[in-house]
């Protein structure tokens, strides 16, 4: 059960790179256009910023989920380091709870928040709402809830194949 359990968590964080990766690669070639339509082309498209923003909340708060699992999400531990050892399993469990609690707040607020402007529809493009956009506050929250139950049940996953890139290169098993 815990086998699969992790594999499925190895498929979601696979899934979150992917989408993060892709987002900001997408990102990244629409910015460009939207300068190369405005300054040469002397026609400003509309829809280049906010789809760019909209790509910049995926990125970041479903990127934000695979770096907690990743165990590569920003730390300061400089005075947990310093406490003694009894101390330190305590705090980090205080911390993933904390951690829980936001990304509770994330996943219901961000739902609320979907729902109170689904009926509204960007300006600059007609045809997607409002909600939408606030989306990936609530999907991330749910993504990195997932990750810390995970760490709180199973303990750290950071070295995991499919979480450490060189072991997932070096190795030639597949998921």
């Amino acid at each position: 059960m815990k086998n699969s359990l992790l594999r499925v968590n190895d498929v979601i964080y696979l899934s979150c790179i992917w989408v993060a990766g892709l987002s900001i690669t997408a990102m990244a070639l629409i910015i460009p256009w939207g300068i190369f339509a405005r300054y040469v082309l002397r026609t400003g498209a509309g829809w280049p910023e906010p789809v760019a923003i909209l790509l910049m909340a995926i990125f970041t708060f479903v990127g934000a989920a695979a770096s907690y699992r990743a165990g590569a999400h920003m730390a300061v531990t400089t005075l947990t380091d310093r406490m003694p050892a009894s101390w330190q399993r305590y705090i980090d469990l205080l911390v993933q709870f904390l951690m829980a609690a936001i990304c509770l707040f994330m996943l219901i607020w961000g739902i609320k928040l979907c729902v109170a402007t689904w009926n509204q529809y960007m300006s600059t493009l007609p045809t997607l709402r409002v909600g939408i956009a606030y989306s990936p506050i609530a999907i991330g929250g749910f993504l990195s809830l997932i990750f810390i139950v995970e760490k709180l049940c199973f303990g750290d996953q950071r070295h995991r194949r499919s979480v450490n890139f060189e072991l997932f290169e070096d190795s030639k098993e597949t998921l």
